[in-house]
């Protein structure tokens, strides 16, 4: 990988349940909440899905900090299993003025390319929008040059729209 190539963060929104474009539930896979908040399975999920795609900015923070992050009410985190064993996960986050982040999405290394990531994501928005829908006004993820090539055309895929760019 080419890290001296400037990155491209895309923003991109949805806002209308509506705009959902599902893809079908591969056979054999299950999207489970994990209703029972334990910081360390984040850090371990985190860890498994981001180390293709160097996610570590996290990965030296300490417990209290780790515990603060994903066990609060605003936080909820789903995992993909396949026979088992981990497939991806995504976090969910509420914020202010009816927004919901998908703060983290991805598969486990062995699980890219196996036609999982469409249903992940729809599941995904499906739960962003089904936690408050009252509330909730917009759904919405960042995604960038350094991810899996196919990532910005999943979310696109699923009835999400870029709504800023940034090239650093």
């Amino acid at each position: 990988m080419d890290n001296t190539a400037p990155v491209t963060t895309y923003y991109l929104e949805m806002t209308a349940a509506h705009q959902l474009r599902e893809k079908p539930q591969p056979e054999g896979l299950v999207v489970m909440e994990a209703e029972q908040k334990e910081f360390r399975f984040n850090r371990y999920l985190y860890q498994l899905v981001g180390e293709p795609w160097q996610w570590v900015d996290k990965l030296s923070l300490p417990d209290a900090e780790w515990r603060r992050y994903a066990e609060r009410e605003q936080l909820r985190t789903w995992v993909a299993y396949e026979r088992g064993s981990i497939a991806g996960y995504y976090e969910l986050e509420q914020q202010p003025q009816g927004n919901i982040q998908i703060a983290y999405f991805g598969l486990a290394p062995r699980y890219v390319g196996r036609g999982f990531g469409g249903y992940l994501l729809s599941h995904a928005l499906r739960s962003a929008w089904d936690w408050n829908p009252e509330q909730t006004r917009r759904v919405w993820v960042h995604t960038c040059t350094l991810d899996h090539p196919g990532a910005l055309a999943n979310y696109q895929a699923r009835g999400m729209s870029v709504y800023k760019t940034e090239t650093e």
